[in-house]
């Protein structure tokens, strides 16, 4: 993987929104996170690392793991999505996808992943899966399947680093990796609506390891609240985008 520094740098014209922090939760600072969901206001989280990744139900105010499965060593884990009664689990480049049952967490099944897997969402019809470029891929949920691909393209140039992902309102917003920001993605033709400014989450008085990097994106579709989270942070934060504060 490239030596990328950290960045909230614009490079482009496009709207960029800012955020004000809520409230900020305990989170497991050894947690690699590669992926995170709101079901029925329970808080899932997977995280990666060959040896270390698992699926995993925390409680969300005091970050304490309340139940999970872990991954055979060889397994790197990856973006997680919740879909009717199932959890769904991608890895790196094993070429394997995982399901769970919701309520117990016990696995159901697998499907083939070509290429790498990142991050995961869905829209209701279509699982949709990054895989570090710039290109999101449209799965069919009953077998994995790979329907089609849309490139996302903040007007003429490719967006690449396409990570963790959420639907939100009707657009998918993904975290852009080594990027302390998100992008907001029209499914429809791809084209980036604008971005969200997260540079601030981290304090400057705390150090932070270049492996710290922003991932993790969870909306609670009961109240609409809005979580983040990285890769080995101790905090989980609740924000809220400030509509019109724009750069």
């Amino acid at each position: 993987m490239p030596r990328l520094g950290f960045s909230s740098a614009l490079a482009t014209q496009t709207p960029t929104l800012q955020v004000r922090v809520v409230a900020r939760f305990p989170h497991d600072p050894n947690a690699f996170t590669q992926g995170l969901v709101i079901v029925d206001s329970e808080l899932y989280e997977g995280t990666g690392g060959y040896g270390e990744s698992v699926l995993r139900r925390v409680d969300l105010k005091t970050g304490r793991v309340l139940e999970q499965v872990e991954l055979p060593d060889r397994w790197f884990g990856e973006g997680i999505t919740d879909w009717q009664d199932e959890l769904i689990q991608l890895t790196w480049r094993a070429g394997v996808g995982l399901r769970y049952d919701k309520a117990t967490l016990a696995p159901r099944g697998r499907f083939s992943i070509r290429g790498e897997g990142w991050g995961l969402t869905h829209d209701g019809r279509h699982w949709i899966m990054s895989d570090g470029s710039a290109e999101l891929r449209f799965l069919d949920p009953a077998d994995g399947r790979e329907l089609r691909r849309l490139r996302v393209m903040d007007g003429a140039k490719p967006v690449q680093r396409l990570n963790e992902l959420e639907y939100v309102g009707g657009e998918v917003w993904a975290n852009l990796w080594y990027e302390d920001r998100l992008v907001r993605i029209d499914p429809a033709n791809g084209q980036v609506l604008g971005y969200i400014d997260l540079g601030g989450l981290w304090p400057d008085d705390q150090p932070r390891r270049h492996d710290q990097v922003l991932n993790g994106i969870a909306v609670d579709p009961q109240t609409g609240d809005l979580f983040v989270t990285g890769k080995r942070w101790p905090w989980l934060y609740h924000i809220e985008v400030i509509e019109g504060a724009t750069d």
